[in-house]
């Protein structure tokens, strides 16, 4: 299973570098951006509302970016991360060292964002300059969802409690190998040369789904789950210099 994922992840990851050299050849107001994050997971197996910070995961994320005017932008992203869940971290409440679920799975994120420049500076990026946006759009995350209940304490649970049949319900359940998501964000860049950028991004996934973490009726099927993710990177801006398309002047 390990060889496919990783045959995968390459997979991917070269025809994402493909798709990126034929659109900076093609394109002048055209971005590439590398970044690294942290990746957290939100949902039943915390009782952060925040998200589990404590099993934070690292992720590579990779975008392409067109511009489209001096406030709209439109971007390709790629990230290959990790999330993971573990209640044995968390000693209140006291049932959460009894009940003892966890979970873990690679992460392969595709989605495409509408990207809004507050200041209107996507023509005007000048060394120097600070610019916050705004996003949005949609995506697929591809996942191989892995729960563990091994270290559950059956003697703490009645079989007839709501955690001993959830459980049992949750354990026939197929879990999804995909997951559409909306994702929202708001980030800023600094311009630090006439091809370069330093950028910090805050994303937020609305998943719609509660089997993120493999456990929904045994923990609580109320509530979705979602993940979110903190990144910071460098950008590499194509094309000419003068983006405006304004002639030299003598």
């Amino acid at each position: 299973m390990k060889a496919i994922m990783k045959n995968k992840y390459m997979g991917v990851l070269l025809l994402f570098t493909n798709t990126l050299i034929n659109a900076q050849a093609q394109s002048k107001n055209f971005e590439i951006g590398l970044g690294l994050g942290a990746y957290i997971y939100q949902g039943d197996l915390t009782p952060n509302q925040l998200g589990s910070f404590k099993t934070t995961k690292p992720g590579l994320h990779l975008f392409a970016n067109k511009i489209v005017s001096s406030n709209l932008s439109y971007r390709f992203n790629l990230a290959i991360a990790k999330l993971e869940g573990d209640e044995s971290k968390y000693s209140n409440p006291e049932y959460r060292q009894q009940r003892n679920f966890k979970f873990e799975s690679p992460l392969i994120e595709l989605s495409g964002l509408a990207v809004w420049d507050i200041q209107g500076n996507n023509f005007n990026r000048n060394k120097g300059r600070f610019s916050p946006y705004v996003f949005t759009g949609a995506g697929l995350s591809f996942l191989n969802i892995k729960p563990d209940w091994s270290s559950f304490n059956a003697e703490f649970f009645t079989s007839e409690s709501e955690v001993g049949t959830g459980l049992n319900t949750d354990s026939q359940k197929k879990l999804p190998k995909v997951l559409p998501f909306i994702p929202a964000g708001i980030g800023f860049r600094y311009e630090i040369s006439s091809r370069f950028a330093i950028n910090a991004e805050a994303t937020y996934r609305f998943i719609f789904n509660d089997y993120l973490d493999g456990f929904s009726y045994a923990a609580n099927p109320k509530r979705d789950d979602h993940y979110h993710s903190i990144t910071i990177g460098v950008i590499y801006k194509t094309g000419n210099k003068n983006r405006l398309n304004c002639p030299p002047v003598k």
